[in-house]
């Protein structure tokens, strides 16, 4: 068998289980099966392997260790600290409580690393606030479930962990790379917010005095500190990024039961719980992902689209573009984390030899699998904050595309302006080329 009958006979497999409702992890492995059974110098036994060296990383366990930090931030009540400040600061612009949506998003997604947190834990809450203001039920998701992406993009960011251990880039460079998209992102909803506040008349907060805004930064303070102390101290070369997911716990836990006193032992429990629970669906994805993306390997799949692709000569802006619609598309079907393994170690090689550096590479890939997160059939993100705003996904999908539309743009400008995402890390980072 060639690359191309293996890479049909994965890709097809597995698009049959997923339509048959097997859960995407699980399938990821089982679409390996006929291959290792089919191929005389394959074994299943090589599945199980390939699934144990993929756990056996010791960068790996950052990734339970910020999902906790960030469920212990959420029991600890910084979301409503966070609400408080992005009321003083932005609340006043039309559509108030929509642009306080984006800002929190923002603000939180430097705390928690993960999407998924950040549109359970901020849609809990603003949601129905958005309602009780006047804004319509699918706004009020869209808005939510858009801003939530900037979780896995403005740092820390888990899936940034997982690309930098699967393909041995600077963690530190990809964390300082996300801050300026991460930001335009949020800066370009917050233009849609804008246009949707005037064109249905929504309201806006009275501008917070100095001494409202100084209140509400005093309460938020400390845990604005804390993308500081992860980020600053990764780059600074303090800590690696499992020591600082690990810092992260032990500040979050500072803050939700010395500091706050909003944490005791009943609810520390319920979240010690929560996170094993999520990480393990989300690791568990990382060992069949790679024995997926092992056979691609061992069959040279990726060397043969890289023949391909350079005879189209689509060059450097054409290659960028062809490889966000890629992770786009992906993204739309399958988790990220999965998706980063079995597709970003395929198109590394074609966007190298587009003279692509591997952060910049790595930024378009996050981005674009983030605004995955909001697309369906999948969109995790998307099916969180509908279920919380008791609303089907149909009716969402117009406004959702509306709001995408500016977010669209930024990541055709991440393309387009490699210095908008290697400016930080190479002013920041000697190391960074």
């Amino acid at each position: 068998m060639g690359p191309l009958e293996i890479a049909l006979i994965l890709l097809i497999s597995f698009f049959v289980l997923v339509l048959l409702r097997v859960p995407v992890s699980f399938a990821l492995g089982l679409a390996t099966v006929p291959i290792y059974l089919l191929h005389e110098r394959l074994s299943v036994t090589l599945l199980f392997t390939e699934m144990f060296k993929a756990y056996n990383s010791f960068l790996l366990l950052a990734v339970p260790f910020f999902l906790l930090a960030a469920n212990l931030m959420n029991a600890a009540g910084i979301t409503d600290r966070l609400i408080c400040f992005a009321k003083a600061l932005v609340g006043h612009f039309p559509g108030g409580i929509g642009h306080v949506n984006v800002t929190v998003s923002m603000l939180f997604a430097g705390i928690s690393g993960s999407s998924t947190a950040d549109s359970a834990g901020i849609g809990a809450i603003m949601i129905p606030a958005m309602k009780k203001e006047g804004y319509d039920t699918p706004v009020s998701v869209a808005i939510t479930a858009c801003s939530s992406v900037m979780g896995v993009i403005i740092p820390p960011s888990v899936l940034m962990i997982i690309w930098g251990g699967v393909m041995s880039v600077s963690i530190g460079g990809l964390f300082l790379a996300g801050v300026i998209p991460g930001i335009a992102i949020g800066v370009s909803m917050m233009v849609a917010v804008y246009i949707y506040a005037k064109r249905r008349n929504y309201p806006r907060y009275p501008l917070a005095t100095r001494q409202e805004f100084t209140s509400s930064l005093g309460h938020a303070f400390l845990a604005l500190l804390t993308p500081l102390i992860i980020v600053g101290g990764i780059s600074a070369g303090f800590f690696t990024p499992t020591e600082a997911s690990l810092v992260a716990v032990l500040y979050s836990l500072l803050l939700g039961m010395v500091v706050y006193k909003k944490l005791d032992w009943t609810g520390l429990t319920k979240v010690f719980y929560e996170s094993a629970r999520f990480s393990a669906i989300a690791l568990f994805a990382v060992g069949t992902a790679s024995a997926f993306a092992f056979l691609l390997a061992f069959f040279k799949v990726p060397e043969v689209l890289v023949g391909q692709l350079a005879g189209l000569s689509m060059g450097f802006v054409g290659t960028g573009l062809m490889i966000a619609l890629s992770f786009l598309v992906i993204g739309m079907f399958i988790d990220a984390i999965p998706a980063i393994i079995i597709l970003g170690t395929v198109l590394w090689p074609v966007a190298e030899a587009a003279n692509y550096h591997p952060i910049h590479f790595a930024i378009i890939g996050v981005v674009s699998l983030a605004f995955g997160l909001v697309t369906p059939p999948y969109g995790l993100c998307l099916l969180i904050t509908c279920a919380l705003g008791g609303v089907k996904v149909v009716d969402t999908l117009k406004e959702v595309f509306t709001i995408l539309v500016p977010m669209l743009i930024v990541l055709l400008l991440i393309i387009l302006l490699p210095d908008l995402v290697l400016w930080l890390p190479r002013w920041l980072m000697d190391s960074i080329s």
